[in-house]
């Protein structure tokens, strides 16, 4: 065994106890006085061994893509890679969902009593629920909203208002809205990696995209549409920065970051990711174009009633009013890395241990390291753009604000942090620990999204 092979081993033992000792320190807590507030620690989930209607589809798909994923990856022609992806990626997460049957599993993950799709009928006159909207937020208010409508901003539950409009209603469509769109996420990634850094990278990034233990939360959480969303954003912008049709690529870049701080306020951190890639681009005019594109959304929504910034205001007492003011922040800012862990895979571990060992990031001087990212080191843009979205993670973690539950709120950075399986050798066997997980976790718990 080779000594780079020991090291990826070791850190992926080294997350495993992390988990462990998240899970054992965790239910002590709960057990002591309940302030964790889930059931499983450190995820939302309960422990209940079961199989469903998805097992065969699912353990059939993770085989298929751990025995034929890295060949086809590297002979496929590119967009029929990006397709291949995109329609793996939607059977290993449909067949995931499946595992729980089509109502527990789809069709009423989006309708219980704090989600989104409660909030629809209240929405009969946009512009006046608008101007409305702050003022149902804190518990206690004329009927306040559910926990994660009046924790997002309104373009999260105005998404599925329009889908009810558009005769898109209930609790299947809106699981199915978020399966479709949010399994775009990997295409996304994968264009911005090749756009980014090369091609061979993004290719042998491709399987580990499709069989992230992420999709067990994108079947289905809103907050895998959301992640796709922003990926579209950061994907774009990479394109225009390098040189793509600047003003039109970045202006709809602009569009969808602007989208995304409207559907949640944790993902104004994706402003690190869009540094890392203005960064690694070849132009700032398209920085213009995104600047114009992203003040669309927001003037619309301000004239409309609703002032993102006096409704974050209020939702930071009524996160303190509910779960996050009971849940402890000394357990949670680093048991959330744990769920980090879980959604990522032991192989996205091993692959970020090597990307920040890499020599060019340990390498003198910011100059040097400057030229580096515009010559032909793209393993070292790859590298960089993963700790962008590294960095937002922490910094998301450090804030407080997201105690818990990370393990779907976070999925808009970890689709990014997957990218690092390309730097891995032995593609199957990373694989395949990346299925085993993802079943594990679907088959013997019963996650809250």
């Amino acid at each position: 065994m080779n000594r780079d092979l020991l090291r990826d081993l070791y850190a992926a033992v080294c997350a495993a106890l992390l988990v462990l000792t998240a899970v054992l320190v965790g239910r002590a807590i709960q057990h002591r006085d309940g302030s964790l507030r889930v059931d499983w620690p450190p995820l939302l989930a309960s422990w209940d061994p079961h199989v469903g209607p998805g097992t065969p589809a699912a353990v059939l798909v993770a085989a298929v893509v751990v025995v034929y994923g890295p060949s086809l990856a590297v002979r496929l022609p590119w967009r029929w890679l990006l397709l291949a992806v995109w329609a793996a990626g939607m059977a290993w997460t449909w067949s995931l969902a499946l595992v729980d049957g089509w109502h527990r599993g789809v069709a009423e993950q989006l309708t219980t009593r704090n989600e989104y799709l409660r909030a629809v009928d209240r929405f009969h006159d946009i512009p006046a629920a608008l101007r409305d909207f702050t003022g149902h937020i804190l518990i206690g208010s004329p009927d306040s909203w559910g926990a994660h409508v009046a924790g997002h901003p309104p373009g999260a539950t105005l998404t599925f208002v329009l889908l009810d409009r558009a005769g898109l209603g209930g609790g299947g469509w809106a699981g199915t809205w978020c399966i479709t769109v949010g399994t775009t996420a990997a295409v996304a990634v994968l264009i911005a990696v090749r756009t980014l850094a090369d091609e061979a990278l993004a290719r042998r990034a491709a399987p580990f995209l499709v069989l992230a233990p992420a999709a067990v939360w994108v079947g289905t959480s809103a907050d895998g549409y959301f992640a796709a969303v922003a990926a579209w954003a950061v994907t774009l912008l990479a394109l225009a920065v390098r040189g793509f049709r600047p003003g039109p690529y970045g202006f709809c870049s602009g569009l969808l970051f602007g989208l995304t701080v409207y559907l949640s306020y944790g993902l104004t951190l994706m402003a690190v990711v869009a540094g890392a890639v203005l960064l690694l681009g070849s132009s700032r005019r398209p920085l213009l174009f995104a600047l114009a594109g992203f003040v669309v959304v927001p003037v619309l929504f301000t004239v409309s009633g609703f002032a993102w910034w006096e409704g974050y205001r209020v939702l930071v007492t009524r996160y303190y009013q509910g779960a996050g003011g009971v849940r402890p922040y000394g357990y949670w800012v680093w048991a959330n890395l744990a769920c980090t862990v879980l959604i990522v895979g032991p192989a996205t571990v091993a692959g970020v241990r090597r990307a920040v060992v890499r020599p060019g990031l340990r390498s003198g001087m910011w100059s040097r390291l400057r030229s580096r990212l515009h010559g032909n080191h793209g393993d070292l843009r790859l590298c960089l753009l993963m700790l962008s979205a590294l960095l937002a993670l922490l910094l998301a973690d450090l804030s407080g604000m997201s105690k818990a539950e990370t393990e779907r709120i976070w999925l808009p950075f970890a689709v990014w942090l997957l990218p690092a399986c390309a730097f891995l050798s032995g593609a199957r066997g990373w694989l395949a620990g990346q299925a085993v997980l993802a079943l594990l976790l679907n088959h013997l718990l019963l996650t809250g999204w």
